[in-house]
């Protein structure tokens, strides 16, 4: 009887320790999903505002790389330009307007590139609804769905080409010859030398005769040859006036080399996204940014009439305003950034202005 009690008590015991119930296993996986469900959300949340700053803070950088390359080209528009500008081939025997933002392939990259007013070089280009090589679509652009351009003009101070004294062989304008002058200690770098003057360069010529500007066609370490029919169109040896041949007889000339840099818009192939483009002389252009998808400009024009500014003239050209009036660029870049695949996208806007320093100043006081 004493062993029958301890084997019931044992049973009792066993049936006391009992484990989960179904419901309760299940209710258990439930709660622990719904745990799961809730952390896998909040890492992917996490992830994603991650990638969203990570994607704007490269998508600013970019912008800003731009504008400050932007910046940098405008603040010296007109320097070293003779006041007003320079007046290009015209007459009798002209070819037509010289071109700007057009390589040595012939390929221009704005839809109009000719300098304006009659063929005259201005130290700011204004290219009102001109930004976008082809004309090409950019469908992500915001109203306005146009871009514009900007072409910056300046002489270049870090090549010293007036270092040399220069001569006209034949009279023809076809070509100058260069020699180092002795006055400069150390003499200057040959001008064919890395970094120097190359093929597509623009030179400014001034002498007692005038003043000229020649794209070069041709160089040596002594010649640099301006041929007729180049691929600017600013070699017309042809034209009445205003050529190189125009001031080949006049005393003490004086050459430097100007850089003539055109910002664009550009809608690569195979579905890229558009980029910022920067194009000098007649050179090839090189990418400045990508995911540009806007670019705008607005001028702020010394008005003579009423001796105040005129601000924010998107066509100061088309309100019959001088560019030489030019007294401020203001510039607007929006940037697109791509995100997972391409299906989400944020779009940037950075803005500046910057004083053309260069350009004509007005006394408003006299």
């Amino acid at each position: 009887m004493k062993n029958q009690g301890i084997r019931n008590m044992q049973m009792q015991r066993q049936n006391s320790e009992r484990g989960f119930t179904l419901l309760e296993l299940m209710v258990s996986m439930a709660v622990g999903l719904i745990v799961m469900a809730a952390m896998a959300s909040l890492f992917k949340t996490g992830m994603d505002s991650t990638m969203l700053v990570t994607q704007r803070a490269e998508t600013q950088q970019n912008m800003r790389a731009g504008i400050d390359l932007m910046v940098k080209d405008i603040s010296m528009a007109g320097a070293g330009l003779p006041s007003g500008g320079i007046q290009l081939p015209t007459g009798v025997g002209n070819n037509g307007a010289s071109k700007f933002g057009c390589d040595q392939g012939g390929i221009c990259h704005v839809p109009t590139s000719t300098y304006p007013t009659g063929n005259y070089l201005y130290g700011i280009i204004p290219g009102y609804k001109n930004g976008v090589e082809g004309n090409a679509v950019i469908p992500a652009a915001p109203a306005p769905l146009y871009s514009s351009s900007v072409t910056s003009i300046y002489v270049d101070y870090n090549f010293p080409l007036w270092e040399y004294n220069v001569a006209f062989p034949g009279g023809t304008g076809g070509s100058i010859t260069l020699t180092a002058n002795p006055i400069y200690v150390p003499a200057p770098p040959a001008i064919n030398a890395s970094g120097g003057v190359q093929v597509g360069d623009l030179i400014m010529l001034s002498n007692s005769a005038g003043n000229a500007v020649g794209e070069v066609t041709g160089i040596t370490a002594t010649t640099i040859t301006f041929a007729n029919l180049d691929a600017l169109n600013i070699n017309q040896s042809g034209a009445a006036t205003n050529n190189i041949k125009a001031i080949a007889g006049g005393a003490s000339t004086t050459i430097y080399r100007l850089f003539a840099v055109t910002y664009y818009l550009t809608v690569p192939a195979a579905g890229q996204t558009p980029r910022l483009m920067r194009q000098v002389n007649g050179l090839s252009p090189v990418p400045v940014a990508d995911d540009i998808i806007n670019l705008q400009f607005a001028f702020d024009t010394y008005n003579s009439a009423t001796s105040a500014l005129d601000p924010n003239q998107a066509d100061p050209l088309g309100n019959a305003e001088s560019p030489n009036n030019i007294q401020k660029v203001n510039i607007s870049v929006m940037g697109q950034s791509i995100i997972t695949n391409g299906n989400k996208a944020q779009n940037l806007y950075l803005a500046t202005s910057v004083s053309a320093r260069n350009m004509a100043f007005r006394n408003r006081y006299q």
